[in-house]
């Protein structure tokens, strides 16, 4: 039913459509105006539209008048142009200049792929990323790249969200803001809310799926994003941005930049405010951010600072909803409920985060570049909890005596804190000729972090207030180098190999509960990649191996001595297929990964009492993704992208308790499927431009079904869902600002009830099986609009 409704809605669009097409087309080359050949790969922004340029330069733009129209052309490494075309039966010859200094981030170029490097990657713009940015978080504004599935905790995108490509959790995503390591150095997570509204500084994203090339930070162990806010914007600018929709959640930006002062100044600013009440109850958000660069640009010498914040306060809504109240009360937050009466009111997570980045480019020959980054990120917050029935034992207290009475346990509130220092540099050398590019990269960081808790308030005697429990030192370091080669072999052919190194070392002196427990490791990783490309004409055919390691996160450690993780390691084999012209774009990728030692969940109590993750000798993930994009008429573009998939552990055993004998039980698995990997995940998008400055585009997102554990039980499960989108944005023609941008959003347009994350566990009592499901549910039919204003 679900599916006939969005057919027969966009057979409605397109019929409304039809009134408005006009075959006037704009086609034309971009190439090097120095005459080094045309420039692939280039992006074209004309009348609401963002086209790429194919292998050879060419582009064709389908618009819907015969005046002349506003083109702007860009392409990494060369100075944008701003031109007015006529639509014209004739080609139009678009020549680009090469940036004088180097405008361009070079530290960028060291951790990306490559137009001809054999991996399996998607690139989104600044424009695409325009068209979307109304307050949600970035894995919501990369959700209809293929493989995604991302999830929200408050349920509308904003606060803490989650993301997982093809499978692959946020720990083994390796994501850099301009080269410099993002990920949690401890736990290698990724908390987007610590960066709200970043999204507004972003020049481009590329995200690579599978291992990808080598970069700096958290091992890549399946997926890879890399932002990049450091492009030089030649012009002036100015914007106002805001944004009101359902849930009172607004979104208010302010920006502005100097361009390019004397050819060789350019300072950009932005400040960021986004709050909501979420779709959860309590699940608030108050978010504020601000981003302020800098930069020196000789002719062959550059100087970048940057300085970006981001502070958070979010209500705590982190425990999901079980399986009965999401039955009637799917927005029930039990957070805070431990207080009898009304809920507390402050249980909520409270984080600073500053980032501070500075870069030295220098040309040392046409063909010879070199970057050296240094970096410092400062981390402060804790959250707050209300904790009813709490023993003074567990908090290294003697029981109290109130009128002759040992008082064994009270109700309290206490914060648990994190205070962190993760600093270190990045630097690569890069040689680039006709034939072959060599890049020579690498990096070290240190992370010094304090783990301490505080009470705050308690209802009975025998706690001083603030007083702390536990202080606990963390320290990890981390360092890699790594060689890249790229060369032209033969006619059409280019091979690709690449070498990492990389060292990392643990020094965790306790836990909370396990202050005594103290972790000396290290691991010394070689990871190499190599493949080779094929291209010629509309063609690219890749084949590429790649090998990863990564370590254990923080929490594998807290198990007994005899019980400590070792290290994961991943194979992936990657072969893919492209054609891709001005009118149409067909890619499919086959993909094979295969890991040892895969630290999952088990069930399995370690000999401190803890549930923490295993190691499981073998698992794989082995699927298809099949991306496409069509434009048959000028007003009307469709795309999707389908990923098929099977995601598998080997020989693995359940472990439960069992609340009736003690201890715990086991089930064994011969082949079961991995957590939270649908086996079928998948795109599409209606993109409609009836007249110039409209836009309007249909979208949907449909994952298959996810199991919670690795026990591939239907009753342990999320069930598949199809969500659909409908978004507007039009600028209107006027001559008070450089554009007026109107943008709508209907999220979740038909209104389905989906959770997309989830976690259960499982337990025997009375001589039943026991399973306790919690979700994550995310909001029905919603609403978002904004008004961009362009200076």
């Amino acid at each position: 039913m679900k599916k006939t409704r969005i057919f027969l809605t966009a057979g409605l669009i397109l019929q409304t459509m039809l009134s408005y097409a006009q075959p006037y087309t704009i086609r034309g080359q971009v190439r090097d105006k120095e005459g080094n050949g045309a420039l692939s790969g280039a992006t074209i922004i004309v009348s609401n539209q963002s086209i790429i340029t194919d292998q050879d330069g060419w582009f064709s733009a389908r618009v819907s008048s015969s005046e002349k129209l506003n083109l702007t052309v860009s392409s990494i490494g060369y100075r944008t142009l701003d031109t007015a075309i006529a639509p014209s039966n004739t080609p139009v010859l678009l020549l680009l200049s090469r940036s004088s200094g180097l405008m361009q981030p070079v530290e960028i170029y060291a951790v990306r792929a490559g137009d001809k490097a054999p991996f399996t990657k998607s690139t989104i713009n600044k424009r695409e990323l325009e068209k979307i940015n109304l307050g949600q978080d970035i894995p919501f504004l990369i959700n209809q790249t293929p493989s995604v599935v991302a999830n929200s905790d408050a349920g509308n995108g904003v606060g803490y969200t989650g993301i997982r490509i093809r499978g692959t959790d946020a720990t083994r995503i390796n994501v850099t803001l301009n080269g410099i390591p993002y990920n949690d150095a401890e736990s290698q997570g990724l908390f987007f809310v610590n960066l709200p509204d970043f999204a507004s500084s972003v020049n481009s994203i590329q995200i690579q799926r599978g291992v990808g090339t080598s970069t700096n930070g958290a091992g890549a162990f399946g997926a890879t994003i890399n932002m990049s806010t450091n492009e030089v914007q030649d012009k002036s600018y100015a914007e106002i941005n805001n944004s009101y929709g359902s849930f009172n959640t607004w979104k208010n930006t302010i920006k502005a930049g100097t361009g390019l002062l004397n050819n060789q100044f350019t300072v950009d600013a932005r400040l960021s405010h986004i709050s909501s009440d979420g779709y959860v109850d309590r699940a608030s958000s108050t978010l504020t951010s601000w981003y302020l660069s800098g930069a020196w640009l000789k002719e062959k010498t550059s100087l970048r600072f940057n300085a970006f914040s981001g502070k958070e306060k979010t209500y705590q809504a982190w425990n999901g909803v079980t399986e009965d109240l999401l039955k009637t009360d799917r927005t029930y937050n039990p957070s805070g409920t431990e207080k009898p009466g009304t809920p507390y009111d402050n249980e909520t997570d409270n984080y600073k985060q500053d980032h501070y980045q500075l870069f030295f480019n220098q040309e040392l020959s046409s063909k010879l570049k070199l970057n050296i980054a240094l970096f410092y990120t400062r981390g402060k917050g804790y959250y707050e909890q209300y904790k009813a029935d709490q023993a003074y034992e567990d908090y290294g207290l003697p029981n109290p005596v109130i009128g002759n009475e040992p008082i064994t346990e009270t109700d309290l509130v206490r914060q648990l804190w994190l205070d962190n220092h993760f600093y270190g540099n990045t630097f690569s050398l890069q040689y680039k000729d006709r034939s072959k590019e060599v890049i020579l990269g690498g990096g070290f960081s240190r992370y010094d972090g304090d783990h301490y808790g505080k009470v705050i308030w308690a209802e009975e005697g025998g706690i001083e207030k603030d007083y702390r429990w536990y202080n606990l030192d963390a320290f990890k370091n981390d360092f890699n180098i790594y060689g890249k080669w790229q060369q032209q072999i033969a006619d059409y052919f280019y091979a690709f190999s690449d070498l990492q190194y990389r060292h990392v070392s643990y020094d965790l002196n306790g836990f909370r509960n396990s202050p005594n427990l103290l972790i000396d490791k290290k691991w010394n990783f070689i990871n190499p990649k190599a493949g080779i490309s094929y291209i010629r004409s509309e063609w690219t055919t890749y084949l590429s191996y790649a090998l990863a390691n990564k370590e254990p996160n923080r929490d594998d450690f807290e198990a007994g001595l005899e019980q400590q993780p070792v290290h994961e390691t991943l194979h992936d084999f990657e072969l893919g297929v492209e054609r891709r012209n001005a009118e149409t774009f067909f890619g499919v990728t086959g993909y094979y990964m295969r890991y040892k030692n895969q630290l999952v969940l088990t069930g399995q109590i370690n000999d401190v009492g803890a549930y923490t993750r295993t190691n499981i000798p073998k698992s794989y993930r082995m699927g298809v993704e099949i991306q496409a994009r069509w434009k048959p008429v000028n007003w009307f573009t469709v795309s999707g992208n389908l990923n098929l998939s099977e995601n598998k552990v080997l020989d693995f055993t359940e472990y439960y308790d069992d609340y009736d004998a003690g201890g715990q039980k086991s089930v064994f698995y011969e082949k079961s499927d991995i957590a939270l990997s649908p086996g079928v995940t998948a795109g599409a998008q209606l993109q409609f431009n009836p007249i110039p400055g409209l836009g309007i585009a249909m979208t949907g997102k449909y994952v298959g079904r996810q199991y919670l554990d690795n026990t591939s039980k239907k009753s342990r499960s999320l069930d598949p869902f199809l969500v659909s989108d409908l978004r507007f944005n039009y600028s209107i023609p006027q001559k008070f600002a450089k554009d007026i941008e109107l943008l709508f959003v209907v999220n979740n347009l038909f209104n389905a009830l989906y959770e997309p994350n989830g976690y259960t566990y499982s337990y025997q009592y009375g001589g039943e099986l026991v399973t306790s499901n919690n979700y994550f549910p995310v909001a029905g039919i919603n609403f978002m609009g904004g008004v961009n204003i362009r200076f």
